[in-house]
């Protein structure tokens, strides 16, 4: 069954005037008995998945000229019926059609179906799902797996230490480090909850690497840091199983890595809690979540 949660925004080094070109699509608040107009701009991609109950679908497009550079990101199509023509793996052509604090696809065409079956449908994390006994290689050389933290609340999340957006991988490092200060602040909390930054970059972000990542975005040059929040990467063959389980998509196109946000919290039996998708969950969300987890008793190490 779809889940009914939108897929995350992704993003690439390519893109940083992305923000800019669609507020430029958005009329000045200021005239707001202006008739809003519209403007239309060429789309050429393929599809990477659907979300039917969201509206979206997810493409690879192309450089749209005039709106941004090529990138991976979902899309609104008002039309269902066209919604549900289309499978992972069609290539389409499109109107991105902005509006008033809006944008989205009108006139979509298949011009080439996917050759293959489409892929299994990504995984969205639900509450009670058993997390797999994934294996990871932290900021000290050691290697560790998700289930040495049963007993323990993780909140883990995805980055890699190259990420140049500040409202990607840099922001959610950034409310990791608040969580952390909070939890340091409430000894209770602190004892029964872990942090886990994992990398999907294990070329580059060796151990010294996260290590030095972790010192410099944490608020802390304490090594004791990392007896609480671990920061680490997955081993490359693991990857396409640890992203798909917890909904994140990521393409690495020569070193650039265009990616999905996705942070999930882990309970002490080592089920699903809670998955946030994006970078738009704030640290007082997660905190009374946290702090929800633990006063329904959930039994802790």
């Amino acid at each position: 069954m779809t889940p009914n949660l939108q897929i995350p925004t992704l993003f690439s080094r390519k893109t940083a005037i992305v923000l800019a070109a669609i507020l430029a699509l958005v009329p000045s608040a200021c005239n707001k008995s202006a008739k809003t107009e519209t403007t239309r701009y060429h789309l050429k991609g393929k599809i990477v998945s659907i979300d039917l109950q969201a509206g979206e679908a997810t493409i690879d497009a192309e450089d749209i000229p005039g709106f941004m550079d090529a990138m991976i990101m979902p899309y609104k199509i008002k039309d269902q019926a066209d919604l549900k023509t289309l499978k992972p793996g069609d290539s389409v052509t499109a109107d991105v059609v902005g509006g008033d604090h809006d944008y989205w696809l009108e006139n979509v065409k298949v011009t080439g179906a996917s050759p293959t079956k489409p892929a299994a449908t990504l995984h969205y994390p639900a509450p009670g799902d058993t997390v797999p006994d994934f294996e990871f290689l932290n900021q000290s050389g050691k290697r560790i797996r998700l289930k040495q933290f049963t007993g323990k609340t993780v909140l883990l999340t995805f980055i890699y230490t190259r990420c140049p957006f500040p409202d990607y991988c840099p922001r959610v490092t950034h409310q990791f480090a608040e969580i952390e200060s909070q939890l340091k602040a409430t000894p209770a909390l602190y004892a029964v909850t872990r942090l886990l930054s994992i990398s999907f970059d294990p070329a580059h972000d060796t151990p010294k690497v996260l290590r030095n990542y972790g010192l410099a975005n944490s608020g802390s040059k304490n090594p004791a840091l990392f007896s609480h929040w671990q920061f680490a990467s997955s081993p490359q063959a693991q990857l396409p199983a640890l992203a798909n389980f917890f909904g994140l998509i990521y393409k690495d196109d020569h070193g650039v890595i265009t990616h999905s946000l996705s942070t999930a919290m882990v309970g002490p039996d080592g089920r699903i809690v809670k998955w946030y998708h994006g970078s738009d969950w704030q640290t007082d969300e997660v905190m009374k979540d946290l702090s929800d987890s633990v006063r329904r008793g959930i039994p802790q190490a």
